[in-house]
């Protein structure tokens, strides 16, 4: 079963940075504006998908989303990323 390495963002310009088996569910998952409080995405949403990475198994997508985590510079997402795929 693949896994995604995945990126959104919101309308401020603020990035998520996760790992999923399935984009489709995760993604309206964050999008999701139930009841349940204290959870970042759906208090800061709407998020659209601007990036995605395809991996052979979970183990490799995590590593994949700690390395893009240590980056932590939103420009520096940006620039090793997202600008290189537009």
């Amino acid at each position: 079963m693949s896994h995604w390495v995945y990126i959104l963002e919101n309308p401020a310009g603020k990035l998520y940075i996760g790992q999923t088996h399935d984009l489709t569910a995760r993604l309206a998952d964050h999008n999701h504006t139930g009841p349940t409080q204290g959870k970042f995405t759906r208090k800061n949403g709407p998020w659209i998908l601007i990036w995605q990475e395809e991996h052979p198994n979970r183990a490799s997508a995590m590593r994949r989303e700690r390395e893009i985590k240590t980056w932590k510079s939103l420009r520096m997402i940006r620039l090793k990323l997202l600008e290189c795929h537009e």
